[in-house]
Parts: C-alpha cells; structure tokens; sequence
C-alpha cells in the first residue's frame, strides 16, 4: 500500500523516535541527554555491555556504532519486531493518534496536487529572489540594509521582493506551464466570483518563504514598503499547504541550534527571527503575525522541553503573557514548562541588540521568569486584598486555575506552590493559624505589624511588575549616548567649535556621565599651545585610562562596529566625524525634550484624566515614534573617509 508522504511525515512530527523507541529499550542515564533529544541504549540488535545505539529526536533517526543498522520510525519496527511497513506504519499512526489513510483514486490525486503545489511554491521563491536582486529590487534592498540585514542572512532566509505589479508573479509561473488552479491553490492570486480577473496576492513588498517543518515552501510573509497600505505585514491565505496556527517561523532551521544550545526563544514575528539568527541566535522561532496556539506550542516542547517565549516590556507584552499562560497550563507535564522573557519597553530584539549587542539579549534570557512566577503575578498584580472575602477570593482563584494543568503530578505541585505563596503572601504559617503575635520567629512580610495581624494586601500595579521582570539597568551605554561620546573620544578637535555643545548633552546613563566627565576635565585642563588648542587623541585615551574607563570606552566601541557606525572610530575622516556628530546631537537632544514632555503629559494625566491630557499625550507619543530612527540626509556624507555616499 502506498501512504501519502504527507501522512508518514505527520506521524514523525507527532512521535518523537525516542518515544517509539523507550518502549523497547532502557536509556543510559549518564550519557542521555533528555533536554538536548540525544538518547543511548545498548542496542536491541546486538548484544553489548557499553551503550552505542544511538537516537535523536531532532533529526528523528537511529544509528548503532557497534552494529551499523540505521533508519527511522518505521524501519526500527520493522527490523525489530519483524513487522511490514503497512503494519508498522498502522501501529505508530494508532500510537499518534492517526487514522489510516484510506487512498482512493480522489485521494491519490490529492496527494499528486500537493506535491505539486510545493514545486509551485518553490518556482515562487525563487522568483521573488531573483526580482530583489534585479533593478526592481533596488527599493527592498535598500530596506534590508537600513534594517542591517547582512547578504548572507537574506541568502539564508531566503528573502525576496514582489514586484509593485498585479500580474508579475501570476504571469512568470504561466510562462512555466503551471495552470490557473495550482496558483490558485497556492494562495498566490486573489481570485473568486467577485473578482473578474485574479491578480497576484503579494505586490511591493519584501518576501519572506514560510517552510514547513520539513523545510518545503508552503506560504509567504510580506512587509510592505509603502506607507499608505493597510497592512504593514501579511501572510499568505490559508491553503491546502498552509493552517497558520500550526506553523512555527524557521521551525526547520532552528532544530540543530536548538539542540546545540539547549534552549528554544520564540519571538513575534519573522523579523524578530532574523534579526535574533544573525545576532548569533539561531535557535529562534515565531508564530505567524497571532498569538501562540496550542499546536504551535506543541510544536515549539518538540524542540525543547523548556522554551522561552519573549514578550514587549510595555503592558501590551504583559497582557499578551497572562493570555499565554491560560493556553499553556493544560499541556504541562514533568519537565515540560515554559519561562518568559520580557524586553525593554518599547523594544524589539532587533532595536535591543543594534542599541546593545547580544549581550543584552543573551543576559534577558538568562532573566526569564517561570511559569509559576507569572501566573502568581498575573492573578495579584493590581489587586488590594484587605479582607478575609478578598483573601479567599485570590485563594479560590489560584485553586481554579491551577486545576487547568491536566497532569496530576504536576498539578499537585503546583497546588502546593501556591499555597506556599499565598501563605508567604497573607504572612500565615503553611497550612496553619496567622502570626498573630510578636513573638520570635514570626513573619513580618509587609511591615512591623506592632504585634497585630495586618488587616490587607496591596499587590504592585501591572506596570510595576512589568517593570520588573525587565532589567532596570543595563551595563551597556545607549546606542545613540555611546556615538556622541566616542566621536569626541577618537575626534577631540570637534570641540573646537562644539564644547558648550557636548558639555551640555543631556544623558541618561550613570557610566556615560563618567566617561563625559573625564573628558571634559582633560579638555579643560589641556595647556594649549599654537599648534594644539585641544588635546589630541592620544592624551583623551591616557585620560579614560587613568579613570579606570578605558574598558567602557572599548564596550561603546564594540556597539558602534556591530551596528557599523564607523563615522564615530578612530579611522574615519575628520568630516565626516563632525558631520555624524551634529547630526546624532541634533537628533539626541529633540529625542531628550520630546521624552521630558513625556513625563509630564503622563503625570498631568494621572492627576487629572481630561480630554486635554490624553490628547497631549498621544500627540507627543506619535511624534516620537516618527523621530524614532529619523536620519537626514547629508550631502557627501562618507566621501573624504573613502566610503560610498549614503544616509547617515
């Protein structure tokens, strides 16, 4: 009987080949590796002392290093228990909970299709990768290098560009002999009776292939380049290839790195991804433009037995966590848990690393909160509880939502986790009467309760536990604070005509008011002669040194040439230093005024909740999302340090 390939890779996606194997075997715990997917065992074929039979999940194969057999899910019961391949493909498809195919003539044909709907969806990508590299493209690749997307990496994801046409694509695969319906089934034209002649579905935007878990095309995502379009981003319809809400964004790619390095990040989006992946984490994967589903979730425990799912620090990143904690919940198991990670408000990975480095993003990982911390948070953030209905109310709450865990053990524990906390929390002996007294050893969680039992509970605001699960300082100086210090570093001779300039710039970091400081103080204290008004180079460096510094001066250096600031080190032309220099101060100190009036506008709304208020809020925070990234253009910009001209 011939089975669907479809079919047969369903039934390796549902089973882990450990599970199919464990069944029959005893793992070697010194040399197994659960987290990782990498097991061992004497094998089953041969007798042997000293385990050398070998599975991984990831790649779902076996291999003995004593024997030589090898093969996948079906061959191993095959070989082993001497099964046919329909048998053994009947009895894995019981165990992942499979119906048999039954494969008529219609569903012989529809398999056909689909295999011919991925050629379709190949000769797809191929051609938008041939238009962004044409003179169509010039705009998307102009776009890919202001967001500092490296041509390896644009090779690697396999970006292109939709030409701005209706017909571009839909006549290029005609061309190829391909029919009306597979394009149509491709998801690739909008088409239907209202529509009289079908046009292409993607148009002037950057293209990003969608691989399933097997690496095939089965949907694009594209960002538009325009402006006045209603959708920034937009994914292909659902297809015949393409359930969004089943598909994880570089699910096939990241599988190796997700086991090289023992962890799994799922970001938002397929540029979080990239950005994550040339910044050296290549372990990451995102849902489709929605939030993570079941499926997806699912997906993302077959990678890795604890994945870190990243969230925006603001309160729209919060709200978007206690969501994920209610879809999670059911499907934990021992081992199998989830932690969160929550980034600067405001940020991105991409904004976070180009500001930061990946340091910044490796030491929020290393930060992530569980799953039992959060759901803790989310049902106490805010709340007063004051009285004993309170109390209980909180108390019933934590005992309805713990009963969501399906997992008996697991629920167990986590039934007494929150007991603990809310004795912790109420100041109550476990299981037991209040601490009523002052007698040694009582609890005194909120305060000195003067020996009486405290009457409430005020639990911190959402924005305050927002707040902390977001590192509240970073050792790194930002981007923008690190370009004008270390222009003046390399290029002192700017305050020739620029000191009050740069001794009045206003900066918000602890170690970049140090390093502005010791400047400074070495420029005022530079005896000047005819030749040198101000103190070269060098004497600023032995300065910094001096001051225990130079260190902070070499992180703010490694920032700018991740993020190929060049125009701020030392081999850059004079004028071009002074051209970015103005430029990145002109920009610092509107960003600086517009982020005050910020603070204001928020505290006149917190005193006073008027349509004035909140207008002059929303108009301040628009004004600084335009400003965000603004750059002018500078004529010759790059020229006299032998660099193509571009805007700075």
């Amino acid at each position: 009987m011939r089975f669907p390939p479809s079919f047969l890779d369903e039934i390796r996606d549902r089973l882990p080949i450990s599970e199919v194997i464990g069944q029959r075997v005893s793992w070697d715990k010194r040399k197994t590796n659960v987290s990782r997917g990498d097991y061992w065992a004497c094998c089953p074929f041969h007798g042997e002392k000293t385990p050398s039979f070998h599975c991984e999940n990831r790649k779902g194969r076996y291999h003995c290093f004593g024997c030589g057999v090898s093969g996948d899910h079906f061959r191993f019961l095959v070989e082993l228990e001497g099964l046919s391949f329909p048998e053994a493909v009947e009895r894995l498809a019981d165990q992942a909970g499979l119906a048999m195919p039954v494969m008529t003539k219609q569903e012989r044909e529809a398999e056909d299709r689909r295999t011919n709907l991925f050629d379709v969806m190949e000769m797809a990508a191929q051609f938008f990768e041939e238009k962004l590299q044409s003179g169509d493209g010039a705009k998307a690749r102009a776009y890919l290098r202001e967001r500092g997307l490296s041509p390896a990496t644009q090779k690697t994801f396999r970006i292109g560009y939709a030409p701005d046409s209706r017909n571009a694509l839909k006549e290029f695969l005609a061309s190829k002999g391909v029919g009306r319906d597979q394009i149509e089934g491709c998801g690739l034209v909008r088409h239907g009776p209202d529509i009289p002649v079908s046009y292409d579905w993607f148009r002037d935007r950057v293209m990003f292939p969608i691989p399933n878990s097997r690496g095939r095309i089965i949907a694009f995502g594209g960002r538009a380049l325009r402006s006045d379009v209603p959708a920034k981003y937009m994914n292909s319809p659902e297809t015949e290839l393409f359930h969004k809400s089943n598909v994880l964004y570089n699910f096939a790619q990241a599988r190796r790195p997700v086991q090289d390095k023992g962890q799994v990040i799922a970001a938002e989006g397929y540029m979080d991804v990239i950005a994550l992946h040339q910044a050296g984490f290549e372990n990451a994967v995102a849902p489709l433009g929605t939030a993570l589903t079941e499926n997806q979730m699912e997906l993302l425990w077959r990678l890795h037995s604890e994945p870190i799912l990243c969230f925006d620090g603001d309160e729209a990143g919060l709200r978007a966590a206690w969501r994920s904690i209610d879809m999670i919940l059911p499907g934990l198991k021992p081992g199998r848990t989830a932690r969160f990670a929550l980034l600067p408000e405001g940020k991105d990975p991409d904004d976070l690393i180009r500001e930061e480095g990946p340091q910044a993003m490796r030491e929020i990982l290393e930060d992530a909160t569980t799953l039992a911390s959060l759901l803790w948070m989310r049902e106490t953030g805010g709340g007063t509880f004051d009285t004993p209905e309170r109390r209980a109310e909180l108390e019933s709450r934590m005992r309805q939502v713990v009963a969501q865990i399906r997992d008996e053990s697991v629920r167990r524990h986590y039934a007494q986790d929150a007991s603990d906390r809310l004795a912790a929390f109420f100041g109550t002996a476990q299981g037991g009467e209040s601490n009523r007294g002052g007698r040694p050893g009582a609890s005194r969680p909120y305060g000195d309760r003067s020996g009486r039992q405290a009457k409430g509970r005020l639990a911190a605001s959402t924005s305050l536990l927002a707040s902390s699960l977001v590192k509240r300082h970073s050792a790194r100086i930002p981007l923008r604070e690190a370009l004008l210090l270390c222009t003046v570093i390399h290029h002192p001779a700017i305050l020739a005509g620029h000191f009050d300039e740069f001794a009045e710039l206003p900066l918000t970091h602890a170690t970049a008011k140090s390093v502005h400081r010791a400047v400074l103080d070495t420029a005022a204290h530079w005896e000047a002669d005819d030749d040198q008004h101000w103190p070269p180079r060098e004497a600023v460096a032995e300065a910094l040194e001096r001051m225990g510094l130079a260190d902070a001066v070499q992180q703010m250096d490694s920032q700018l040439r991740f993020n190929r600031l060049w125009q701020a080190l030392p081999d850059a032309a004079f004028e071009d230093a002074l051209d970015g220099w103005r430029q990145a101060r002109s920009l610092h100190v509107k960003t600086h005024t517009l982020m005050a009036a910020l603070r204001e506008a928020e505290h006149a709304l917190a005193s006073e909740e008027s349509e004035e208020n909140f207008s002059r809020l929303v108009q301040i925070r628009e004004e600084l999302a335009r400003e965000e990234g603004t750059e002018a253009l500078i004529e010759n910009f790059g020229l006299p340090s032998g660099r193509p001209a571009r805007n700075y």
